[in-house]
């Protein structure tokens, strides 16, 4: 029982992990009609410029805005040097064209880092365990990042659901069109919407910095994952993205931590690894297919 609620945890943080990518990007892709395949990217700048303001000036706090700042400018950068033009184009430019924006992205980092992974430095408070139930201790840093994904999706729910912009977010993920006839600067809309998103990308990299390796690429590693998270949500929610995120993290947690052990008790070990480590990575799609059978829309209407 207690691995079982360990992978629970494990499962809830890479959720919330998922859930602050999917945020922004369900809203880029549901109001802007954008794919936007370097949304990956900003979450390694986020990472990488978070992490070398903390190693410089010895304060994982202080690398907190700069992690921020850095991916939530590079977003407004990117949206006003490339993705505003390509808002008129179909989707295959769009594929194209922020896919050749992952390569540059890449290729600044390696002259700027090199290639060798640095790890962000764990805030001393946050660096042990904490006793959650007698036998279960859990790593106090985790515990903190699923913290910090459940405030950040109570302040976007407010966000979207009390305030101005929240209503101009919500009709442009409806009917944007409608929204500039209306005479809403939709130009400044996208830009606000765009840099939410790479600011949310930047939090989840550098919050992701001291459990997992920094490096050149990282974000390609989970941004099939959050297209995943996007599209069983439904495009253009929020809450979709959330209650989408944290079920495909403990799906995907649980059958890989779990799968391969129950098939052993049918098939020879080595097998049961294989078929099971081969099922688990096929999890989330699976759960994917499932929900488009039932619900082609996904699970909450744009706007949500």
């Amino acid at each position: 029982m207690i691995l079982i609620l360990e992978q629970l945890l494990n499962g809830l943080q890479y959720g919330v992990m998922l859930f602050l990518l999917a945020a922004g990007l369900t809203l880029i892709f549901g109001i802007m009609g954008v794919i936007n395949l370097a949304h990956g990217s900003l979450y390694m700048v986020g990472a990488y410029a978070g992490t070398w303001v903390a190693a410089e000036t010895g304060s994982f706090w202080l690398g907190l805005p700069a992690a921020l700042g850095a991916a939530a400018l590079t977003g407004f950068a990117v949206e006003a040097l490339v993705v505003r033009r390509l808002y008129a184009r179909d989707h295959l430019d769009q594929v194209l064209a922020t896919f050749a924006l992952i390569l540059t992205f890449n290729q600044v980092i390696v002259l700027l880092f090199g290639r060798q992974p640095v790890f962000t430095q764990m805030p001393a408070a946050f660096s042990g365990s904490v006793q959650l139930l007698p036998g279960l201790y859990y790593p106090t840093y985790r515990l903190l990042i699923i913290l910090v994904g459940l405030l950040v999706a109570v302040g976007l729910w407010a966000l979207i659901n009390r305030t101005r912009v929240g209503m101009l977010v919500r009709a442009g993920a409806t009917n944007r069109d409608m929204v500039r006839a209306l005479g809403v600067d939709i130009r400044l809309l996208y830009t606000i919407v765009f840099g939410l998103g790479a600011l949310l990308a930047g939090l989840a990299g550098y919050m992701a910095g001291p459990i997992l390796a920094v490096q050149v690429g990282m974000g390609e590693q989970i941004l099939l994952a959050t297209f995943v998270v996007v599209v069983i949500g439904g495009v253009g929610s929020i809450k979709g993205a959330f209650v989408a995120g944290l079920a495909l993290g403990v799906v995907d947690t649980m059958l890989r931590a779990f799968l391969p052990g129950l098939l052993r008790q049918v098939m020879p070990p080595s097998d049961a690894d294989a078929v099971g480590i081969g099922v688990a990575s096929m999890g989330i799609y699976l759960v994917m297919a499932v929900v488009l059978l039932v619900r082609p829309r996904g699970l909450f209407a744009a706007g949500a």
